[in-house]
């Protein structure tokens, strides 16, 4: 595998203003544990390795177990998994695959039962975030390890 483009460098402004978008979302006060979830299941869902690999090893430094890990791709069918993640993970379907049936009312409700409105606009801004990463991971040839030297 070959990097295409190193991002960081190509255009450094353009990586500062996403990287603002992250350090805003990682500060609106979300649980730190949830706000990895989110991440990870945008980043399954966009088939995005270097997020879901980057993403997995924060959790796994935060404590999680590898039970947890192994079945955030399937956490519908999963008990390990709280009622206020499962409305989050929920969300980042939705909110991932928007163009397929926007928010339907029955995620936004569920959401609304674990989150503030505060809290529900943080969950969508970290979703927003983490798939203008994935989409500029892989748009650019990302890959887990691309950059280790």
């Amino acid at each position: 595998m070959k990097l295409r483009i190193d991002h960081r460098k190509a255009n450094p402004a353009a990586y500062q203003a996403l990287a603002k978008l992250e350090d805003a979302a990682t500060k609106m006060g979300l649980d730190p544990v949830l706000f990895e979830l989110v991440k990870i299941r945008a980043s399954q869902i966009n088939g995005c390795a270097f997020c879901v690999d980057m993403h997995i090893k924060d959790l796994r430094k935060m404590g999680e177990s590898e039970e947890r890990l192994a079945l955030v791709v399937v956490w519908r069918e999963s008990p390990v998994f709280t009622e206020k993640e499962r409305a989050a993970l929920a969300l980042t379907e939705a909110v991932t695959r928007i163009a397929d049936a926007g928010v339907p009312e029955a995620v936004y409700e569920e959401a609304r039962k674990h989150f503030s409105e505060s809290d529900y606009v943080a969950l969508i801004i970290t979703i927003n975030a983490i798939n203008s990463w994935n989409r500029l991971a892989i748009s650019t040839g990302m890959f887990p390890g691309c950059f280790d030297n």
